[in-house]
């Protein structure tokens, strides 16, 4: 349960905004001007009133004591989650004990709550009924296995082709070819059932004409390309966690089969990349008995956030079970024994050689992995030309930032967190370099995301 006495920080509230506009608008909510009967409940509900346009005040609240994140609830139109009503309550509710003061919840927030917990308490009574899960006829369900492996080994075989004919007609013709030539392959291991070959080929297509020493990128992701392919048509012959890392790879979906881990895990990072199809969720937990860093990662349609929410800094007890592949860090969520609730834990760090020498060691496993999640302890950012590192206070040796992280407002967060000092920093580190997603002052202080 949250308790009343441990609020979320003003960072916590505002990770859970959906978009910078909202982040925006809910901040000037975070005030107890057009608030009233604003309160809060032990078992983790907070509500309020909040004065808008209209003759009737929005009814909002939150639910923070879902083990999954906070739900939310509001009489406003708008159809983000959370609106900018909810979070200027977490606002008001982190920062003002007298604003939103401990109290018995109204009757229709009362009833919001009990309603989902109610449904909630339903559904896991009937995930626990000992119904039998999946195919109910497994002969069939091995007979369409089969029928798509086949067709994802069609797919393989004619991209084996064109990378052929790519690499005889020579790398220039990728170029001239422009990117129609890579949509239409992409679209074809589509049809092939092949969804990681489509969106590893729909990269390709991205890399010519971006630079200098393009030709060397494409050269070196067809080899990947080639690796994974071969890996596939080869699969019975390799070793089972790394044919489970191929199949997961070619897109195949898997379920996670590992036994539970129970342990307090604190929420490292979140946040969200998006295309026009769907917006994908990636969430970094971090063991505080296991020392394990896992990933938990989910997908919404295009235009709607994925679930759970977890802000940064927030800790939960509950079980993880690891998703098959050799090295591979996601996990599915499993059973909860306890609602999010703020940590004082920081996860160990490590130099940046040790990151470097761990990114090498995991691409034994996977081949194809782009980055690895580490925890930088004792580095200070400092420029490098035209382009940002992260040097270790205490040795000579430094990462490079990612493209992505030097053009995200978080890299000038981390240079005032810093202000020349050594920071603790969480991220990714790839063949591209060092991505920050979250960062904490050497000395006591909260979490500060980048990302």
């Amino acid at each position: 349960m949250t308790q009343q006495g441990v609020r979320w920080t003003a960072d916590q509230v505002l990770a859970l905004a959906p978009d910078a506009a909202s982040r925006k608008a809910g901040s000037k909510l975070g005030a107890a001007g057009p608030w009233s009967e604003a309160g809060c409940a032990d078992e983790g509900t907070v509500w309020g009133l909040c004065k808008g346009s209209g003759s009737k005040p929005y009814q909002t609240v939150v639910d923070i004591a879902d083990a999954a994140g906070p739900a939310y609830k509001c009489s406003c139109p708008s159809r983000k989650f959370p609106c900018k009503h909810a979070l200027g309550l977490l606002l008001l509710w982190s920062a003002d004990d007298a604003a939103v003061p401990p109290g018995q919840a109204p009757q229709w927030a009362a009833q919001w709550t009990a309603g989902r917990r109610g449904r909630a308490e339903e559904k896991k009574a009937g995930d626990g009924s000992g119904a039998p899960s999946g195919s109910a006829d497994p002969e069939a369900a091995r007979r369409r296995a089969e029928r798509r492996a086949e067709r994802v080994t069609a797919g393989a075989v004619e991209l084996e082709q064109r990378l052929v004919d790519l690499l005889r007609g020579g790398l220039a013709t990728a170029e001239q070819a422009g990117y129609g030539l890579w949509e239409e392959t992409a679209a074809r291991m589509v049809d092939a059932q092949a969804q990681g070959l489509a969106g590893r080929v729909r990269e390709l297509g991205a890399i010519p004409s971006t630079g200098p020493g393009w030709p060397v990128r494409l050269l070196e992701e067809c080899a990947l390309l080639h690796l994974l392919g071969r890996g596939w048509l080869r699969r019975e012959r390799l070793p089972d966690g790394l044919a489970a890392t191929v199949r997961s790879r070619m897109g195949l979906s898997a379920s996670a089969d590992g036994p539970p881990l129970r342990d307090h895990w604190l929420v490292l990072a979140q946040y969200d990349t998006t295309d026009p199809r769907l917006t994908t969720r990636r969430i970094w937990l971090h063991g505080a008995a296991s020392h394990r860093t896992v990933l938990l990662l989910s997908y919404g349609a295009a235009g709607r956030a994925p679930e759970p929410a977890l802000p940064v800094g927030l800790s939960l007890e509950a079980e993880v079970s690891a998703y098959p592949g050799a090295g591979q860090p996601r996990v599915a969520l499993g059973e909860q024994f306890a609602p999010p609730a703020p940590a004082t834990i920081r996860p160990p760090g490590m130099t940046t050689s040790q990151a470097a020498a761990r990114y090498g060691d995991a691409l034994r496993e996977d081949p194809w992995l782009e980055s690895v999640p580490v925890t930088l302890d004792r580095v200070v950012p400092a420029p490098d030309g035209d382009s940002w590192q992260l040097a270790d206070a205490d040795e000579d040796a430094a990462l490079p930032l990612t493209p992505t992280a030097r053009s995200r407002p978080g890299l000038w967060r981390l240079v005032a967190l810093s202000g020349g000092a050594p920071v603790r920093v969480f991220g990714e580190c790839g063949h591209q370099g060092f991505t920050p997603l979250t960062a904490w002052p050497e000395g006591p202080g909260d979490a500060v995301t980048l990302c």
